[in-house]
């Protein structure tokens, strides 16, 4: 059954387009049309805007109180609907049926309620030097643009909407149109908490189209992206005659330094991590970079990960991958593993084409390529599938060098059993997270890159920040 989803949420209610514009969402799992929904035009962009401008300072107005008891309605209405949640994400851009539950559609909720225990705490107001009168306030930016991807769809929404609430912002989203649904489902959920009208507002469209009209819009005073390095660009250029901030969250090639003292688990923790979501994640550690002297049994094992990693469509139970999400996506992978196999990376697992026992669909098989070096495209581009490069390393003072040696910045990785040298290396990696060993992140932890990875961070108290304009008083006695 194909949904139509052509209206946009605008000013607290569902609207038809001012123009017929419509797009196919495509299911990856089996290239069949799952929806039908609508590109925005400038007027309804417009619409959105001006119904965000107007209730801005209301909403900045509202009590910490009343806000927090919307935030804790839209947290339990997500709990209800986060079945929901899950099979919109999984039709719209193939995560697995488990995955889906488990980690995409789970992320929003633990977002939402992240932010919630650090929106209670967060002080907007405080005395920089109560002896002479000195006193900051922190205070919304406006209006945002909250720009998201398909890849992560909810994870990223949560991560902006949530904070830009709590912050006394209003907005228009802007979800990617290749995976609209879950945006629309979440539109549903803001609704029926009970935010304002004109707090929040969805329009869909694509990067060329709404996307560039909310980005060097005069009434929008931040957008907040997260995507590709390359639209990142654009964005910061359209919006540069307005002078708006613009908040940035691009692509990563992150380095896994696997060292010789590392525990036995490391190399197939790495290669997984990457396979998981079919390698649609930005702080992938997608070079793996292993100390010479254990290089062939990390090949070993590495190989053996991707042959025992299924693929299989999403709607299955199970701890398979999925496809990518579409075909353009596909194709890119494609000709990135083809690209390989010319440049002399040896290919030893996976490989062109997708799977033999899947006929239809975006699917990649798991592949591993050896013996790589800084120089070949596929260690230098951001492949964005399940693709795994193992480079070879003889000093650790090689590996840093090889690690930084990218335009990215976003997450690397470090394993070894020596904690000296594990905050020796940590400290000299050009980015903004390290992972030691794999522990994973608090919730609340900054989430942000150097370099083309982008600039600011989402994630708890950061997040909210990254609405706020901070202001200096004179006097306040």
């Amino acid at each position: 059954m194909i949904e139509e989803k052509k209206n946009f949420y605008i000013n607290g209610q569902w609207i038809k387009p001012s123009q017929i514009n419509d797009l196919e969402v495509i299911d990856p799992s089996t290239e069949e049309v799952c929806a039908i929904i609508s590109l925005g035009s400038e007027k309804d962009t417009d619409d959105a805007v001006k119904a965000a401008k107007n209730s801005f300072e209301s909403w900045w107005g509202t009590s910490k109180e009343k806000k927090l008891e919307l935030l804790n309605n839209l947290l339990e209405i997500y709990k209800k609907r986060s079945l929901d949640m899950a099979e919109a994400i999984s039709k719209e851009m193939g995560a697995p049926k488990d995955w889906s539950i488990n980690e995409q559609s789970q992320s929003g909720e633990d977002h939402i309620k992240t932010f919630i225990n650090n929106y209670k705490n967060f002080k907007f107001e405080n005395y920089l030097n109560e002896e002479k009168g000195n006193y900051i306030s922190y205070e919304p930016i406006g209006v945002c643009a909250l720009i998201t991807p398909w890849n992560w769809p909810i994870n990223q929404i949560a991560l902006k909407v949530l904070p830009a609430l709590a912050a006394g912002c209003t907005m228009i989203l802007k979800p990617s149109e290749i995976a609209p649904l879950s945006a629309m489902l979440f539109a549903e959920m803001i609704h029926e908490a009970g935010f304002p009208k004109g707090v929040f507002n969805l329009v869909n469209g694509d990067g060329p189209g709404v996307g560039t009209i909310l980005s060097s819009h005069p009434d929008i005073d931040m957008v907040s992206f997260t995507g590709s390095t390359r639209a990142g660009k654009l964005i910061t250029k359209n919006a540069a005659d307005t002078i708006k901030r613009v908040s940035l969250e691009l692509g990563g090639k992150g380095a896994n330094i696997v060292f010789a003292d590392a525990d036995e688990k490391a190399v197939r923790r790495g290669v997984r991590r990457v396979f998981n979501n079919s390698g649609q994640s930005c702080n992938a550690p997608t070079r793996l970079l292993v100390e010479k002297s254990i290089y062939e049994r990390a090949v070993k094992e590495a190989i053996e990960v991707a042959e025992k990693t299924d693929v299989d469509i999403a709607n299955k139970e199970g701890r398979h991958i999925g496809p990518v999400v579409s075909k353009v996506q596909y194709d890119k992978i494609q000709n990135l593993i083809n690209e390989g196999i010319k440049e002399g990376a040896k290919l030893v697992a996976g490989g062109p084409d997708r799977p033999s026992h899947l006929k239809k669909g975006y699917f990649v098989k798991p592949t591993v390529f050896t013996d790589v070096n800084n120089e070949m495209t596929i260690a230098k581009e951001e492949i964005f599938g399940p693709v795994v490069s193992i480079i070879p390393f003889s000093t650790e003072e090689e590996a840093i060098k090889i690690s930084n040696d990218t335009a990215y910045g976003l997450t690397n990785y470090i394993q070894t059993n020596d904690t000296n040298k594990a905050h020796r290396v940590a400290r000299q990696l050009r980015s903004g997270m390290v992972e030691i060993n794999g522990a994973g992140f608090a919730d609340g932890s900054p989430f942000g890159g150097y370099k083309q990875s982008g600039n600011g961070r989402e994630g708890g108290k950061w997040g909210i920040e990254e609405f706020l304009e901070v202001k200096s008083i004179s006097g306040w006695k």
